[in-house]
Formats: structure tokens, C-alpha cells, sequence
């Protein structure tokens, strides 16, 4: 398995697999669990210090950052090959282009975004007040990070929590641990010492950063994982996004261009040998262009270059995983357009197109993450849409059709929570749209200011300059309190005679302080 962690006599550390041969790279030491609280309080006190200063002095930090990440691009892209297979084309831009974006996106608008909110008290009611709402950091922000986008996926964090004046603790997966290793790098070049701590390692680093007294968990894995995450969470009492993986479909209606769906559908099954949260693993096309469509995937898939196109699988065990789906769906009557053989080197897989395929089989309901695609005819679209809901997540789904007035209409019968129309996937690199799903795909947001609001508390405050010793509500309660109070309401209630209650209200308020009782 790809970054596998061992015991040693100095203590366990991380071997680095390249999943393009399985050969072993670099040996880096986990962190030790001990040190977890002493990492976060060490956070804390950073956090402190960096959310007392101005917004533009961190405004401008951010953009040191971002400075130091381009220049360090050529690195970037480097790792992920080596870390994770990934072609040049996928991660200059998913993984460089696309958060150059974020970072920008972000600096730009976060002064508007963290803008407080006044709060507007009718004069009469509550006279010589003022009122607003701040957003406020929270603290230290748990990440633990996946490996299938092992920087865009931190980053799509890190940048509006620490622009929001929080610290940051993240445990890359220990299947990219140098890219974590290298934001942890840039990090210090360019912020204050401590503000974002990198701790590597495996599951039981995890469990202990959750216990190490931070203030949000941000987890992005499998739902068995993030169950674990979310209960250990809760028992603490810590807020939890949980973003948890996705079966994402296509819907291709009859009215589509079958050459654009070919080109947008086979990029988004196989970009990153499928290894995506938001990849189309269900594709299902209307019967009359179904053969049209099926035979220009099939050309699309051939196509792909081993190493340029499409890379292996990031570990040996989703190598077996998309084998063992393959072998289930074959055995249950599917048919193998192209692809369907895993031949090296390292953990690659080609990529695969299936025909003849029915809902029962596993790699129609579970998770895939490879470069499998079964593809469906259908002829009713209010059944196809109950199939494309059938699954138990909810990540994102796409329409395909040149009738875009009918698929935007169409958008809201999907159990998602993002819907493109005709094309895929790509929303993720969009910063100011909001990024997150339903079911079993968890709960919490990235992207947007969505992403923001689960990142800082809001802290009202309200100031009095009324004076006195006097207020409409304080002691004593009295007859004229009630009768100005329930003459108010008389001139709200639908039905409610409005003389009434203004001579009501009027009386109430003459006489509230000529008595005691």
C-alpha cells in the first residue's frame, strides 16, 4: 500500500511509494501521538496573536503565501507524480491554476465577507440602541486531509480560516505526507511561527488531534472514516464537516450532443484514474442516442495515454477495490467495452467502459474511486431520475442537453448538492460556489461564503446609551405593562382591531411609570 507506516526502533514512520511503479521513495517520521496537545496549545497561542492583528496585515500575509505557492509550483507538480501519479496536465491545473484562483478569490472579498452585520432596533421600541454582529475565529481548526487532492483540498480551508484569524493543525494523508510536508514549508516562510502546524501519520493521529482540545474538525475520506470522525466529535462536543466521498451521475437527454457528452463525461469518470469524490461513475443516456454516445466513450477511453491521460491508482488497495467491482459486474452480466485489465506498471488501470449493466451490481451502489464507468440506456426520464437518487449519496450530478431552460427547471429534482449542466466536476475549483452534498456524503461546506460560516462564531454586541434607571421591560411588572405590551400585539394580530389597540398601547405607555403596581 501506497505511503505505508512501519515501527522502527526510533519510533514509526511513513514509506513513500511512487504508485507509478511501486517502488519505495523517502522514509518520513510520524509525529508522535504525545505531542498532539503540545502541537495544538502551540497553535493556540499562535492564533491568538495572528487574529488580533488587522485584517489587511493578514490579508497581505495570504498573499505572501500565495506568492511562495506559485513559486514553488514546478515542486508541487513534481510531488504529485511522484506521490500520487498524477499527469502534468491534471495537476497544474486542479492542483496550481485552480488554487492560484482561491487564493485570489478570497484575498479579493474576504474584507466584505467578514464585514460585520448591524443590526437594525426600531427607535421606539428599543430607543439609544445599537447593535451588530462580528464574525469571530474560532480558534484552532482541525484538517484531515485526503490524498486524491492532497493541496487544493487543504488550501480550499486553510485560506478562509486563516484569513478569518485562525490557526491551523493538518494531518495530510500518509499517502501524500511531503505535500502536506511542503505546505507545512511554505507556511513557515511566510506566516507567524507556529500558526499552521503539520502533523503526519496515520488514523491514530487523527483520533488524537480530535482529542488535543481543537475547536472544528474538517475531515474530507471515506464515510466508514468520517462516521469515526462525527462520533468522536460529538462525545466532545466539536463541530464536524464531513465531506464523504459521492456516486455521481450523468443524465444524458435525448436532445444532446453526443460528441461534447463523450469528451465531458469520459474527462470526468477518468480524470485522476477516477479518483474523485465528484467523478461520473454512473452515466445514463437516453435509448435513442445510447449508441451513439456508448461508441464515442469507448473511442474517448482508448485513447487515454498511460502516465500522460491517465494515471495508476494512488494505493494497492483501491487498485483492488475497482478489481474487485470489475470482477462483480462481469460476473453479474456486464459487458466490457474497452479497458477491464489492469496491466501495470505500478497500480494502473485502464480505463473501462461497461455495457449491459443493472442496478445490483456493486459498482452501481458503492464508491467506486476508479476509472470504471458503467454506462445505461433509459426511455423514462421520471424513472431515470429515481435511479440517479437511488444511491445513498449526494455529492453532485450533471444534465446533458442543448434545452438548458428545461434542465436548469430540472435541477431541483436532484438529491445533490451541486448540478451542472452539461459538464462536470470542474464547480470544485469555482471558490465562490458553494461545495458539499447530501446523504451518506456527509455534511459541511467549502467554497463560498458558505465555507466561511463554518470557520468563525458570530458574537453579537449591543450597546445601551439610553441612561437612566428605566426600561420598558425592567421591574415593576404592571398593569400598564401589560396593557402597553398586549395593545402592541392587538395592532400586529391579523383580525386584531387597530383603535383598540393603539388606545390600549397609548394607555400602557402613559401610565407605566405613574405606578408601582
Amino acid at each position: 500500500m501506497s505511503g505505508r507506516i512501519e515501527q522502527l526502533e526510533s519510533g514509526e514512520v511513513i514509506r513513500c511509494i511512487d504508485p507509478r511503479s511501486g517502488a519505495e521513495t523517502v522514509t518520513l517520521p510520524c509525529t508522535p501521538i504525545d505531542q498532539l496537545p503540545a502541537i495544538v496549545s502551540r497553535a493556540r497561542v499562535a492564533g491568538r496573536a495572528w487574529a488580533a492583528l488587522p485584517l489587511p496585515e493578514r490579508r497581505a500575509a495570504l498573499g505572501r503565501l500565495r506568492a511562495a505557492f506559485l513559486g514553488r509550483a514546478g515542486d508541487v507538480v513534481q510531488l504529485l507524480a511522484e506521490e500520487c501519479g498524477r499527469p502534468a496536465g491534471e495537476a497544474w491545473t486542479s492542483e496550481v491554476a485552480a488554487n492560484n484562483g482561491l487564493f485570489g478569490w478570497w484575498i479579493d472579498n474576504i474584507d466584505d465577507l467578514l464585514c460585520p452585520d448591524r443590526l437594525s432596533l426600531s427607535p421606539q421600541e428599543y430607543p439609544k440602541k445599537r447593535g451588530l454582529v462580528r464574525l469571530e475565529p474560532l480558534g484552532v481548526i482541525g484538517l484531515i486531509m485526503p490524498w486524491n487532492f492532497p493541496v487544493a483540498l487543504p488550501l480550499r480551508s486553510m485560506v478562509p480560516a486563516l484569513l478569518a484569524g485562525n490557526a491551523i493543525v493538518l494531518k495530510p494523508s500518509e499517502h501524500s505526507p511531503r505535500l502536506g510536508a511542503l505546505l507545512g514549508e511554505l507556511c513557515a516562510a511566510t506566516l507567524p511561527a507556529d500558526l499552521v502546524q503539520i502533523v503526519q501519520g496515520g488514523a491514530p493521529q487523527g483520533a488524537a488531534l480530535i482529542d488535543a482540545g481543537i475547536d472544528r474538525i474538517i475531515f474530507t475520506g471515506s464515510v466508514r472514516t468520517g462516521r469515526k470522525v462525527g462520533q468522536m466529535a460529538a462525545e466532545r462536543l466539536i463541530p464536524a464537516s464531513l465531506e464523504l466521498g459521492g456516486k455521481d451521475a450523468a443524465l444524458v437527454l435525448p436532445d444532446a450532443d453526443p460528441d461534447r457528452v463523450a469528451a465531458g463525461v469520459a474527462w470526468a469518470a477518468f480524470g485522476f484514474a477516477g479518483q474523485n469524490c465528484a467523478a461520473i461513475e454512473r452515466c445514463y443516456v437516453h435509448a435513442s442516442i445510447y449508441p451513439a454516445v456508448l461508441e464515442k466513450l469507448v473511442a474517448r477511453a482508448k485513447a487515454l495515454r498511460p502516465l500522460v491521460d491517465l494515471g495508476p491508482l494512488v494505493t494497492e488497495a483501491q487498485l483492488q477495490i475497482v478489481r474487485q467491482h470489475l470482477e462483480d459486474a462481469v460476473a453479474k452480466g456486464a459487458r466490457v467495452e474497452c479497458g477491464g485489465q489492469a496491466p501495470g506498471p505500478g497500480w494502473f488501470h485502464q480505463a473501462t467502459v461497461l455495457s449491459q449493466v443493472t442496478e445490483d451490481m456493486t459498482l452501481m451502489q458503492e464508491e467506486t474511486f476508479g476509472p470504471l464507468l458503467p454506462v445505461l440506456p433509459y426511455t423514462d426520464l421520471d424513472a431515470v431520475i429515481d435511479r440517479v437518487n437511488g444511491t445513498d449519496y449526494g455529492l453532485t450530478t450533471s444534465i446533458w442537453t442543448r434545452d438548458l431552460a428545461a434542465a436548469e427547471a430540472m435541477a431541483g429534482r436532484f438529491e445533490c448538492g451541486v448540478v451542472t449542466i452539461n459538464n462536470h466536476a470542474f464547480t470544485g475549483a469555482l471558490p465562490a460556489a458553494s461545495w458539499g452534498g447530501v446523504k451518506n456524503t456527509g455534511h459541511g461546506v467549502t467554497n463560498s461564503r458558505f465555507a466561511l460560516y463554518e470557520m468563525v462564531r458570530p458574537r453579537t454586541v449591543v450597546t445601551d446609551a439610553m441612561g437612566g434607571d428605566r426600561e420598558m421591560w425592567w421591574y415593576p411588572y404592571n398593569d400598564a405593562l401589560v396593557d402597553a405590551a398586549s395593545g402592541l400585539v392587538e395592532l400586529s394580530r391579523a383580525g386584531g382591531s387597530k383603535l383598540q389597540g393603539v388606545r390600549t398601547a397609548l394607555s400602557g405607555l402613559l401610565n407605566r411609570w405613574k405606578v408601582s403596581t
